[in-house]
């Protein structure tokens, strides 16, 4: 009898626990809106708990990641970036105004591309933080006497609604708490027959890492990676149209185990929920060092490898579709798109 009343008292306590970190989890949402001058949303709260997001993904976690600070862009979003913009080739519509998702981690390089491929096009320039924004300014925007001699084309502030013919998003949905959301907000910046190019990465990214942690006992090394099939129902249900999406997968190798940490540090950190919540000590690190050393492959010369699945998505915003109804309300943005007359159908893509 005193053992059952024991398990049910551990049971509560664990439903408890679960609900206050819940709880706990959009405390932290709401604080860390006041700080940056956002007010709390009780929409943004709600949504917070909500499955519009990777299941295993904190967004705690991903909100903290969101707020650093890079001084320099990961050369691996870089090297994705650069992939991404060649693939702009095969696009013929040359967009006249767009905007750059948080490019200060997706690449600043990648940025410059994209600067000299529409130099003619106004760029939008959106960052999470006033920190990244800053950041974005000082290695993006000319020196303030060449603005004044010439008309500046890169802006900093969120777009009006159907405003953009492009919107460009490296290596930054994957850790995104509400994708879906962010999704739906893509869209509605961009205008009828506008397009969408983001990369992100995919399931098999870090498997090799994965084996480690499983085999040593250890909790997740990161939160799940979304199928590139996933991506492409989310694409239909945020109302774009026309989705293609590509996936390719790189071998990065390192010399060391601690080369190999640095440059997993900078691309991003654990968001998964279930993640080992306190801080690590010396002996663990060095049992993690030691097994680190399993990724080693006689293949690469004895050099630790690591897999990273890259996925590509391109969509384009379709003209929408209207319910005729006795009363019908149609936003003045699709209004608008629906008196232009609809190029043919091939030409978009080369």
């Amino acid at each position: 009898m005193a053992n059952e009343a024991n398990t049910g008292d551990l049971e509560m306590l664990q439903q408890h626990a679960s609900h206050w970190n819940d709880i706990s989890r959009a405390w932290d949402e709401a604080v860390r809106n006041v700080c940056e001058g956002r007010g709390v949303d009780n929409r943004v709260m709600s949504e917070s708990l909500t499955a519009d997001r990777p299941p295993s993904l904190d967004p705690v976690a991903s909100a903290r990641w969101a707020a650093r600070s890079h001084q320099a862009s990961p050369w691996l979003n870089e090297e994705i970036g650069r992939r991404m913009e060649d693939r702009l080739q095969w696009i013929r519509l040359q967009p006249k105004s767009w905007a750059d998702w948080a490019p200060v981690s997706g690449g600043l390089n990648t940025h410059r591309l994209l600067r000299t491929r529409y130099d003619a096009a106004t760029c939008a320039v959106i960052e999470s933080t006033p920190a990244r924004e800053a950041r974005a300014r000082e290695a993006l925007q000319a020196p303030w006497w060449k603005r004044l001699l010439t008309r500046e084309a890169l802006i900093f502030k969120a777009p009006a609604p159907g405003s953009l013919d492009m919107l460009w998003a490296n290596m930054a949905i994957h850790t995104a708490d509400a994708p879906e959301a962010l999704l739906r907000q893509w869209h509605q910046w961009l205008a009828v027959d506008g397009f969408l190019m983001f990369s992100c990465l995919g399931p098999d990214t870090l498997r090799e890492l994965d084996a480690v942690y499983q085999k040593m006992g250890w909790p997740p090394a990161h939160h799940d990676f979304t199928d590139m099939h996933d991506w492409g129902d989310m694409l239909v249900q945020a109302g774009f149209a026309e989705p293609v999406m590509d996936m390719e997968r790189l071998t990065l190798t390192y010399e060391s185990p601690e080369r190999f940490l640095a440059e997993l540090r900078s691309f991003g950190r654990n968001f998964h929920h279930q993640r080992f919540a306190n801080l690590r000590g010396r002996k663990w690190y060095a049992q993690l060092i030691q097994a680190l050393w399993q990724l080693a492959s006689p293949n690469h010369d004895g050099r630790l490898v690591l897999t990273v699945e890259v996925i590509y998505g391109h969509a384009v915003k379709p003209l929408p579709k209207i319910k005729v109804a006795g009363e019908t309300v149609v936003a003045l943005q699709d209004m608008r798109g629906l008196l232009k007359a609809r190029p043919a159908p091939d030409a978009q893509i080369k």
